[in-house]
């Protein structure tokens, strides 16, 4: 369809505006890589401008200061146990809550969507002293197993409105034919076609736990412990902030989570899209 010349001039006018919203919102992120690259006078007195020498002696500081092969494995061994964690044990307890009709499930359900609406913040001392009871204070296993706890409860909720809208119960109902147990038919039926909704639940958890700072720093005291973040903030000054060798170190810890959420953006746009074309 054919566009009037003051359709086309209130469409040109709103694009323009978005761009320039857009600007506005990467000036941050400008401000941050040009610094990285700067020396301490530099990033003073010409914050905007882009340094005379494109350095990455801040980037070898920071580097060697944080320890980041240690720290990146650190917080990837956390990351990733926590996330199929996660994911196994909310698809197991969602496809049992999504398949069986009874007032048990239902109530355990809404537990579950109860929890939601309880800040985590409210049970941390409890949560303090439980960990420190078991004997895992100091350890990456109390941060892996308090992230599991705490990431279930939304991973749940989407795990079973994907098995409720999504999965075909005939499919299922076929395969208990066939003579299939209950495990076999969520594990070779069920959980494959949970691809869509995995993906989502990984980039989110992953995106939580990755960021996580307050477990970590709760839970975590020795340096060779530490996470990503714990040894960032480690870094920073008490009365002042070298910020070209701050910024270094959170360019190289957003670093591999960027890359992630590139290489799993378009499971996330599918799963999405499938949920949306449902009913």
């Amino acid at each position: 369809m054919k566009l009037s010349s003051r359709e086309r001039v209130v469409n040109g006018s709103f694009e323009v505006l978005l761009i320039v919203i857009a600007a506005l919102f990467f000036i941050p992120v400008y401000y941050l890589i040009v610094t990285t690259f700067k020396t301490p006078d530099e990033a003073t007195f010409s914050p905007l401008s882009l340094p005379t020498h494109f350095n990455v002696d801040n980037y070898i500081l920071a580097w060697k200061t944080m320890r980041f092969p240690r720290v990146f494995l650190n917080t990837l061994i956390v990351t990733g146990v926590s996330v199929v964690g996660i994911i196994l044990l909310s698809s197991m307890a969602a496809y049992a809550l999504a398949r069986r009709a009874h007032a048990l499930n239902k109530f355990i359900f809404y537990l579950f969507l109860a929890g939601m609406m309880v800040p985590f913040q409210m049970g941390l001392v409890s949560l303090y002293k439980l960990i420190n009871s078991l004997g895992l204070m100091d350890n990456l296993l109390a941060v892996i197993v308090v992230n599991i706890g705490n990431g279930c409860v939304i991973a749940i909720f989407l795990f079973h409105s994907f098995i409720s809208t999504s999965v075909p119960l005939e499919l299922e109902e076929a395969a208990f034919i066939d003579g299939c147990s209950v495990q076999a038919t969520f594990w070779r039926i069920a959980f494959p076609l949970l691809t869509p909704v995995i993906a989502t639940v990984a980039i989110v958890t992953t995106l939580n736990v990755w960021n996580d700072f307050m477990n970590p720093l709760l839970f975590l005291q020795s340096r060779e412990n530490n996470v990503i973040l714990l040894e960032v903030f480690r870094n920073i000054g008490q009365f002042s902030v070298d910020w070209t060798s701050l910024f270094p170190m959170l360019l190289l810890g957003v670093a591999p989570l960027l890359v992630f959420y590139l290489l799993m953006q378009k499971y996330m746009i599918k799963g999405v899209a499938a949920g949306a074309l449902k009913g």
